[in-house]
């Protein structure tokens, strides 16, 4: 759950963070292939407190090949139309795989309810599976920063979400 604001106090980074999170469609998913060659990519996306973050990919998309290989990903997400010089975002190191086992079904409740939010469709594990050739990923980030906005050249702060 995304923590409350008070109406006319400054926003905290853990609020911040959320409200960048939850008003974004898609997030920049950064991989590595065993060599070390990036490649990034950009994906829909459901979360789970902001910690966890699933999306749905072909296994054979150069990113899904990559976390096959090498599962540490960074993610960051942010609203590409904001002015220039007053961009904000969220990066975020995780550890990404795919979705198996008896954790699926929820993990598909959870990016279904976040599509049909956005007017997309349900999702079940029928539509995730080897048959159609898409599979549902999970990220999970193990840390959160946002850029300082205090005047000095660019640089992250540590968001706490708890």
């Amino acid at each position: 759950m995304s923590p409350d604001t008070s109406p006319g106090s400054p926003a905290s980074p853990a609020e911040i963070a959320w409200g960048i999170v939850d008003a974004s469609l898609y997030m920049v998913l950064a991989t590595a292939d065993a060599a070390g060659r990036p490649w990034s990519s950009p994906v829909y996306f459901a979360h789970l407190n902001c910690r966890e973050f699933l999306w749905v990919s072909s296994p054979q998309a150069v990113h899904s090949r990559n976390i096959a290989v090498r599962p540490e990903v960074g993610i960051a997400i942010f609203d590409s139309s904001a002015p220039i010089g007053t961009g904000q975002g969220v990066y975020m190191p995780a550890v990404a795989e795919p979705v198996d086992g008896p954790g699926t079904e929820y993990a598909l409740e959870v990016f279904s309810r976040r599509s049909l939010s956005h007017g997309g469709g349900v999702w079940t594990a029928a539509d995730v599976g080897d048959a159609v050739g898409l599979r549902l990923y999970r990220a999970v980030a193990n840390e959160h920063s946002i850029l300082a906005k205090d005047g000095q050249p660019d640089h992250r702060i540590p968001v706490d979400l708890t």
